[in-house]
């Protein structure tokens, strides 16, 4: 018993021993790597700014925040777009808490407690507590609102929240804006800028020029080297960046009803027919049945839809037409009731609304008011006074007159089945509304037809059938190489979406891609994309999706096989400039006129007049800011080039100089200061994000 027992001791420890390892060889597969599945920390990182890595749940904290602080003001709903916006606001809430608040403390700037105090309570609040507390009747701010909201803030979590929330805000805003007005005081325009803005603006010229176009020289005359390529590369490698990008072909197997789910679609609706012709309540019948609810709102005939038009005109009550197909449905109509009533009304209202008041009290309120018109009082009167409908209590109630359906049901069968002088009360989902009718159309022919309605659509079968087709399809072409002969072989639809972006949304032709956007991005060049539970088959919708990822762009600078044909274009066009300019010159030396170097050159002059340095294209030669900064520093009467421009070589001649009198130094300067001002708020702000070298990885997680 005894060595049982210490077997049972020893065991216990060996099992404890084992467990730890266990339990330590699974924390540390977090950082080493994937592991079994688990990801890396580095594969959680969200964002990195300023160096400092940004993790996926603390982000999350700042959505869930917000999302809270939204659902106060909102109602509690949240669709897809706000709940967009929401991230997007707490992404630009990381950035700044992460590029300013360093600055902030360097500078020495804050908020104290006083200052808050006064941008709450004082005497110039802050716009975020006008717009809160501002009476709309009055247009001012009601501060006895504002005191009682704040004495009773303990009492309400929901107010409370809401309240530190936009203090949070308002100190935010301040902070920054005390940030922009210091880096606003260090910042003027310089006498020397005036007077080169003077110049610029005021300086005009007016000038005769040849140009020799670089088409002109055949693209044999010259040769490009590889190592032309690669120095003009180097030179200009700057305005070769590129952002990530990617390029994927895929197939879509589409998911429609086959033959068998026609087929018995067909046969519900002609078994139901029966049953349908001889239900005596269409209404229930039809919400029973249906795809579709009835509709109870009477329509003449005209306003069916064509193609039983003829039908709805002609028929006796209880007669069913069908089966008929349309919009993709099998269908059946029947005669529920036919009606002749006024062809519209003319009414005016008074609402009491019910979701300012309970029931009971908005109820007594319209018995009590349809009391007082009853007696004879004033029905504008009572309307301006009491209606929470704003839209028309200042016409008295009038809405004017209207046709069937254009009302919600209870208050358009009150108007249409009443009589002219009728006031009656009505309960919507708005509250109560005392109605009264003025005036009413002929009377006209309405029905009401029960729809019994089956969409067509694919089964589960279908469903189950095309998934296998595409999962057959992906696991026999698992390369690039068999997709493509696979494609040719059977001549598949193969589809491109190029230059695709992680943060892009949507691909023409697919339905919510986001999640295959998203896998591409964590996909390698000429592989089959997997879903992020290692799936082929995406699932979109109606539609099954192979894809491959088939071109890799990374975030850097293009790489020179990717953009050669553009810098060899542009080293040609420099060689060819070289040629022409070496030939302008050698004719230049042996002329005197413009005129005669045109005739030498076999071009035509042209003239530009009022450029000045300010000026966006030149007449007949386009956006040639090289040809206008010449021009404004040319001399008068004096041939001045070769000049290299964008299109070609040109020679120019100044025939007059213009300077306007304006020299007020002191307007130009204020002009000056104010852009300056204007930029300060954004500029500077740009700057510390391009500085703090912002990695943004949300594509990873949304």
């Amino acid at each position: 018993m005894a060595t049982l027992q210490t077997l049972r001791d020893k065991a216990g420890v060996l099992v404890a021993v084992v467990i730890g390892l266990a339990l330590l060889f699974f924390v540390l597969s977090d950082f080493i790597g994937k592991g079994t599945g688990r990801k890396s920390k580095k594969y959680y990182e969200i964002a990195e700014i300023g160096g400092k890595s940004i993790l996926y749940q603390d982000f999350e904290k700042k959505i869930e925040k917000l999302t809270d602080i939204y659902k106060l003001t909102a109602s509690g709903t949240i669709d897809e777009s706000a709940s967009e916006s929401i991230r997007e606001q707490s992404w630009q809430q990381l950035i700044r808490e992460n590029v300013l608040e360093d600055e902030y403390k360097k500078l020495g700037i804050g908020v104290s407690n006083e200052e808050l105090f006064d941008m709450v309570q004082g005497n110039n609040p802050h716009p975020f507590v006008k717009q809160m507390f501002t009476d709309p009747q009055t247009g001012r701010m009601n501060k006895l609102a504002l005191i009682s909201f704040l004495k009773n803030m303990d009492n309400d979590p929901t107010r409370k929240a809401y309240w530190l929330f936009m203090e949070e805000e308002i100190v935010n805003d301040r902070l920054f804006a005390k940030y922009n007005n210091l880096i606003r005081k260090g910042l003027y325009p310089t006498n020397n800028q005036a007077e080169f803005e003077l110049i610029a603006a005021n300086k005009k010229v007016d000038f005769n020029y040849l140009v020799k176009r670089f088409n002109t020289i055949s693209d044999t005359v010259v040769t490009v080297s590889s190592k032309d390529l690669e120095k003009y590369y180097k030179a200009h490698k700057d305005e070769y960046k590129q952002s990530a990008s990617r390029t994927i072909e895929y197939v879509i197997f589409i998911v429609e009803p086959s033959e068998t789910d026609i087929t018995e679609s067909e046969k519900w609706i002609n078994d139901i027919k029966s049953e349908f012709e001889e239900a005596e309540d269409v209404r229930e019948f039809v919400n029973l049945t249906a795809d579709t609810r009835f509709d109870n709102a009477n329509h003449t005939p005209d306003e069916f839809p064509e193609i039983i038009r003829g039908f709805v005109d002609t028929a006796e009550l209880g007669e069913v037409y069908g089966p008929y197909f349309e919009n993709e449905t099998f269908k059946l109509a029947k005669i529920a009731e036919i009606n002749y009533l006024p062809d519209s009304v003319h009414a005016r209202h008074i609402l009491i609304a019910g979701q300012t008041r309970n029931f009971s009290v908005a109820k007594s309120t319209a018995d009590s008011l349809k009391a007082l018109i009853e007696n004879g009082a004033n029905f504008n009167s009572i309307a301006i006074t009491f209606s929470d409908d704003q839209g028309s209590a200042q016409l008295g109630g009038d809405l004017g007159w209207f046709r069937e359906g254009q009302m919600v049901m209870p208050f358009n069968d009150a108007c249409f089945q009443g009589k002219t002088g009728d006031l009656t009360i009505v309960e919507t989902q708005f509250g109560f509304h005392i109605i009264e009718i003025l005036d009413q159309g002929s009377p006209v022919k309405k029905i009401k037809v029960g729809i019994v309605d089956r969409k067509l659509e694919p089964s589960s079968t279908t469903y189950q059938n095309t998934y296998a087709e595409a999962s057959r399809f992906a696991g026999m072409n698992n390369t690039y190489e068999k997709f493509n002969q696979t494609i040719a072989d059977k001549s598949y639809d193969k589809r491109t979406a190029s230059d695709l972006k992680p943060t892009d949304k949507e691909i023409p032709g697919l339905e919510s891609p986001r999640n295959l956007i998203r896998s591409v991005f964590e996909g390698e060049e000429n592989d089959i994309v997997l879903d992020f539970n290692e799936q082929a088959v995406f699932e979109l919708g109606d539609q099954f999706v192979i894809v491959y990822l088939t071109g890799v762009k990374k975030e850097g600078f293009s790489p020179l096989e990717d953009v050669e044909s553009d810098i060899r274009l542009n080293v040609m066009k420099e060689k060819k400039a070289g040629k022409i300019i070496e030939n302008i010159k050698a004719r230049m030396a042996d002329t005197e006129t413009i005129e005669d170097l045109a005739g030498i050159l076999g071009v035509n002059t042209e003239s530009a007049t009022g450029i000045s340095f300010n000026s966006f294209s030149v007449t007949g030669a386009g956006i040639e800011p090289q040809l206008i900064a010449t021009a404004v520093n040319c001399e008068q009467d004096k041939l001045t080039g070769p000049v290299k421009g964008n299109n070609g070589v040109y020679v120019i001649y100044v025939t007059n100089i213009t300077n306007s009198e304006e020299t007020d130094l002191a307007a130009i300067l204020n002009r000056l200061k104010s852009t300056y001002n204007v930029r300060v708020g954004y500029e500077a702000y740009e700057a510390l994000k391009e500085n703090a070298g912002i990695v943004d990885s949300r594509s990873k997680f949304y």
